[in-house]
């Protein structure tokens, strides 16, 4: 496959995840809204935010594993196609008025399995698609998803769910789906040459995966700093919400989440136009830190435009580091390696989410609120600087979310293995590098060379 053909494939594909991505996000806007409208339980909420991704933390070994084995367009459309069924099903259950919350928790856990086993599988897809240089500019157009997602899901499924219900939402979904799948059923994907096709067993071989990883201590080390920025950016999202309505409205906060998705959007544009910053590492850890100010300013004052700043500074930030950071392990794990390895990359940088949804609500209202109630413990000191009152606690631990992202990027900084990434592991060969007779990697990886100051 020649590389015009190979770029045609790339956009054909990426065109139907942009759209499965927004009907996604819809439907789980949508879902939100009514869990808690229905319920009114904030527990029964994050328990339905923890049934979409536990799962797909569990299935991660299994699903990395396959994606090495089976042709990665298959794996794509299989998880496209069986998470369109579940969606199916929640819209039949919801037109036959049999909907209940244990058919929600259940379908988005199978939800998040499909995930599991498609998100690798279109990572590991991009370096067979795009030539090694441009995997910064195709990274950069794949964060366009989430962030159309973000600026457009609130404002068309509430117009649907306003107008004629979550069922409608749920259609719309589904055809994303099918268009999706649809042109996938339209492209093939260049071979990748596997060193050998014994199978060991699929936690040996995860465990291949995970040993690739041990073995340099750069990125492994790199995904345990991007574990801790999962964990304070989850808790900071969940915050998110009840600290801009403890001094603005919902329809003002409507306008502030529709410029946190213009302000994604602009960052993948510039990810995708630009190709991010030539030294990757130096890259990611700069944007986080300056993304970890943003957070920072937003929880300081109850000041819509302060806080708005704050917010849209952070989200410009996360598709450039998410863009930088795919690049980077894509042109580093060998290509049959490459869904073992992101599958385990992906179960330690999240491996700390659930955690996060658990522990927001305790922290925030037993813990840093009471601290800056009218004569709490820290009202007359760390108030005068962030006010008191209702909200103002959760605002301080944005805040405290916001500093402990700009240390943690210093941090890594400070490691030698992390900051010689580029230079101690060796850029890996792409297909058009590769004879037919050569296979891509080694399944037994060799140490990476020791990582030097």
């Amino acid at each position: 496959m020649n590389q015009r053909a190979k770029t045609r494939t790339f956009f054909t594909v990426w065109a139907g995840q942009l759209v499965s991505q927004v009907g996604s996000a819809m439907t789980g806007f949508a879902l939100t809204i009514f869990v808690y409208q229905e319920t009114g339980s904030v527990t029964r909420l994050a328990m339905v935010l923890l049934s979409v991704t536990l799962p797909g933390l569990l299935l991660g070994p299994a699903a990395g594993v396959w994606t090495d084995r089976v042709n990665r367009r298959l794996v794509m459309i299989l998880g496209d196609g069986v998470a369109g069924m579940a969606t199916m099903a929640l819209a039949a259950l919801f037109l036959t008025d049999t909907l209940q919350y244990w058919h929600i928790v259940a379908l988005g856990a199978v939800m998040s399995a499909a995930q599991a086993f498609q998100e690798p599988a279109y990572r590991a897809a991009l370096p067979t698609l795009v030539q090694k240089e441009q995997l910064g500019r195709a990274n950069g157009l794949v964060e366009l998803g989430p962030a159309i997602g973000t600026l457009l899901a609130p404002a068309i499924a509430g117009g649907l769910m306003l107008a004629f219900g979550i069922g409608v939402v749920f259609a719309f979904d589904v055809i994303t789906f099918l268009f999706a799948v649809g042109t996938l059923f339209f492209v093939r994907f260049p071979d990748v040459v596997s060193a050998t096709k014994e199978r060991t067993g699929v936690w040996a071989e995860f465990l291949q995966g995970w040993n690739w990883l041990r073995a340099r201590r750069g990125l492994f080390g790199l995904l345990w700093i991007f574990a801790g920025i999962n964990l304070v950016l989850t808790l900071s999202n969940v915050l998110w919400v009840p600290v801009f309505l403890t001094f603005t409205d919902e329809a003002t906060l409507g306008r502030v989440m529709s410029g946190v998705g213009i302000s994604m959007i602009a960052g993948s544009v510039l990810m995708g136009a630009w190709g991010g910053p030539k030294r990757r590492i130096a890259g990611i850890l700069s944007f986080m830190a300056i993304g970890g100010v943003g957070l920072a300013v937003a929880g300081l004052q109850p000041n819509l435009a302060l806080a708005s700043a704050g917010a849209f500074l952070l989200m410009f930030m996360v598709p450039i580091v998410n863009g930088t950071g795919q690049a980077l392990w894509q042109s580093k794990v060998e290509l049959d390696l490459q869904g073992r390895v992101f599958s385990a990359r992906r179960m330690i940088a999240t491996i700390a989410t659930p955690i996060a949804f658990v522990s927001a609500g305790p922290l925030a209202d037993r813990v840093f609120e009471p601290l800056l109630m009218e004569g709490g413990a820290w009202a007359s000191t760390v108030g005068a600087v962030f006010e008191t009152g209702p909200g103002r606690g959760s605002a301080l631990l944005v805040t405290a979310t916001g500093l402990v992202l700009i240390l943690l990027a210093g941090l890594a900084w400070t490691i030698p293995a992390i900051r010689n990434i580029e230079r101690d592991v060796p850029d890996v060969a792409q297909v058009d590098e590769i004879t037919p007779e050569e296979p891509s990697t080694t399944m037994t990886p060799a140490p990476a060379p020791a990582a030097g100051d």
